[in-house]
């Protein structure tokens, strides 16, 4: 089971040569709606605990942290905007974490409601291992291709479009190889690729 697992990684992380994706470009994943409503609940804890505490140097109520802080209602304030900004960034970080797992999720062709579920039930307990385990075993893009840049997934062999061998494999160990390799990584055998079939041109007056 484990030699299955980890054959299962092995192919794909060697899948994922086609992503070139850059990390501000995978924040982007996540729904801006998502962080605007971040933003504006922080907006709203800031003017409603500010507003609170100040209310309560006047009518000499607790204020935040301590009453020892009753003479010095500028500090006090301080400190209650920099512990609902920590607050803040722990809820917002995690808020983020789940909406990209969904949105990533949903763009790969996996099922997004069960794995932004795992990555929920994990979190607490484990803190991020649910999101590690779910970029360890996601699957790869989708992406053009090579012949005639038709939308294929990490799953398929061969282009439904144009019969192109996306995953060229060894002949002598099958294990699957880059087809810009000469010899294979694992075995040493060498490797001949067949030449990309030119690509279909509708003549003229079809």
């Amino acid at each position: 089971m484990s030699d299955a697992f980890s054959e299962r990684l092995r192919l794909i992380r060697f899948r994922r040569k086609h992503e070139r994706a850059k990390f501000t470009q995978e924040l982007r994943v996540i729904p801006k709606w998502l962080v605007w409503t971040c933003i504006a609940l922080y907006a709203l804890a800031l003017i409603i605990g500010i507003s609170v505490n100040l209310h309560n140097f006047h009518t000499g109520d607790t204020i935040f942290p301590d009453n020892s802080f009753r003479h010095q209602p500028a500090l006090s304030c301080a400190a209650l905007v920099a512990a609902i900004t920590a607050g803040a960034v722990l809820v917002s970080f995690f808020v983020f974490m789940l909406g990209y797992v969904y949105r990533d999720a949903k763009r790969r062709d996996m099922n997004p409601t069960l794995w932004t579920l795992l990555v929920l039930i994990l979190s607490p307990a484990y803190v991020f291992i649910g999101l590690i385990i779910y970029l360890l075993v996601r699957e790869p893009l989708p992406y053009n291709c090579p012949q005639c840049s038709t939308t294929v997934t990490a799953r398929f062999n061969f282009c439904p479009n144009c019969k192109y061998n996306l995953h060229p494999a060894c002949p002598q160990c099958q294990r699957e190889v880059s087809d810009n390799d000469k010899f294979c990584p694992f075995c040493a055998t060498e490797l001949t690729h067949p030449r990309k079939p030119p690509a279909e041109t509708a003549t003229p007056g079809q």
